[in-house]
């Protein structure tokens, strides 16, 4: 198997149309497995693996972009060239990546359990530096409470372990990699112009991707409609199989023959009212102009500093930035715009070495000079660019030998702290 494409399974009948599912971060096509036999009645049902999960290759992907186009490559290697497809969390994400910018690829879109945007980068970026110290395994016996609900996770054991085994046996760098992909996942802005019909599916219990989420999906995407399914959290297609599979194969079935008009909604649930959910709220207006040496715009600014800004966010964080930035008024302001400039839009952007390089060399220089607080913030940031605690131990005791014990001492109390506070997993 190509590093471009992704390793599929193939169900139902070769002249029918063609439906493709999409996996959750962390599970394989398994998770589809109840919806399969009523599917193929009607569809030629494709299933595929993200990288590194289950027996897929470990060939890690950085960006949702890149896993669309090898999931492109993988039906054109089919021959299939238009399809329905449906996906769950980060399944979602590729789906409206595909409708984005292979329109002409995509009839129809199922959205279940995703959002425009999921979470914050600072938080999957924060999870990568968990699994990097930790292994996958705090994530795998953390993952039935995030996708399914407690009276579903107690009566159902076996399908609680499936899903703690599913997690801890993916490979950890594709996961990684999964993680820095949903980071800079964000298609807010864009969601006008998906131009298929789509069905958003949310459980009423979700945390992951609560119902506000799929509230912003049906408002910013023409032909939308949404279902609630009650009493279900994150994985509704394993929680829910009968009535997720009821809502795909109504969807597909009428978009496939006639769109339907958008701005519908539905409730799935055994003897259950119809539930309503409130139309979503209105945009919300942009925010006041700066008063101050920062007023100028961003976009204003040049490609430099909207270069600067955005690796600046991806090593420190957005919670860093952001506070940095709030503060900023018409003394600090001057010195924020040069050094996201010069320090992070000209000098971390160059491409003689890569950021893991440039962090070693950071807290080399942070340690000689005893600037404590600017060595705990690059100590978070070398755990975003990839160093393990044991290579920041490794810097320090170099750095002992060439710039003095002292400095080392008090950098290794630092370090400690932050290496804690970032490693420590959740719960």
């Amino acid at each position: 198997m190509s590093e471009k494409t992704l390793q599929h399974r193939i169900d139902g009948p070769d002249d029918a149309p063609v439906l493709v599912l999409g996996a959750a971060l962390g599970t394989t096509w398994h998770m589809w497995d109840r919806q399969i036999p009523e599917l193929t009645r009607q569809w030629r049902v494709i299933r595929f693996d993200l990288p590194g999960h289950g027996g897929s290759p470990a060939h890690a992907a950085p960006s949702v972009a890149e896993l669309a186009d090898r999931l492109i490559a993988t039906l054109d290697g089919l021959g299939v060239d238009r399809f329905g497809y449906a996906g769950c969390n980060i399944g979602g994400a590729i789906g409206t990546q595909l409708a984005l910018t292979r329109p002409h690829r995509v009839t129809s879109l199922a959205l279940v359990s995703s959002s425009p945007r999921y979470g914050t980068a600072d938080a999957w970026r924060q999870r990568g530096v968990v699994i990097r110290t930790n292994g996958l395994d705090p994530i795998a016996r953390t993952a039935p409470e995030h996708w399914f609900t407690p009276g579903f996770a107690g009566a159902q054991p076996a399908i609680v372990e499936w899903a703690v085994q599913m997690v801890r046996t993916t490979d950890p760098g594709c996961y990684i990699a999964a993680c820095e992909a949903l980071a800079s996942y964000d298609v807010r802005s864009s969601l006008g112009r998906v131009g298929v019909p789509t069905l958003v599916v949310v459980g009423s219990e979700d945390q992951v991707t609560p119902t506000t989420d799929a509230r912003t999906l049906v408002a910013g995407i023409p032909d939308a409609s949404l279902a609630l399914v009650p009493g279900t959290s994150h994985l509704a297609p394993v929680e829910q199989p009968a009535a997720v599979t009821e809502l795909l194969i109504r969807h597909f079935t009428n978009a496939w023959h006639d769109k339907p008009g958008p701005g519908g909604q539905a409730a799935i649930g055994a003897a259950a009212p119809k539930p309503q959910i409130a139309p979503p709220p209105p945009p919300q207006a942009p925010p006041a102009a700066i008063e101050s040496g920062l007023a100028q715009p961003e976009q204003d600014r040049g490609g430099t500093y909207e270069a600067g800004l955005k690796v600046r966010r991806e090593v420190l964080g957005d919670a860093h930035v952001d506070r940095a930035q709030a503060a900023a008024d018409g003394f600090t302001g001057d010195f924020q715009d040069f050094i996201t400039r010069y320090a992070w839009g000209e000098t971390w952007t160059r491409p003689g070495l890569d950021r893991r390089t440039r962090s070693i060399i950071t807290l080399t220089a942070l340690t000689a000079r005893g600037h404590k607080e600017e060595l705990a913030l690059h100590t978070r940031a070398a755990l975003r660019n990839g160093l393990t605690p044991s290579e920041i131990k490794e810097v320090l005791l170099h750095t002992a030998i060439y710039c003095g014990v002292p400095a080392a001492n008090s950098a290794f109390a630092v370090a400690q702290q932050v290496i804690r506070e970032e490693t420590t997993p959740e719960g």
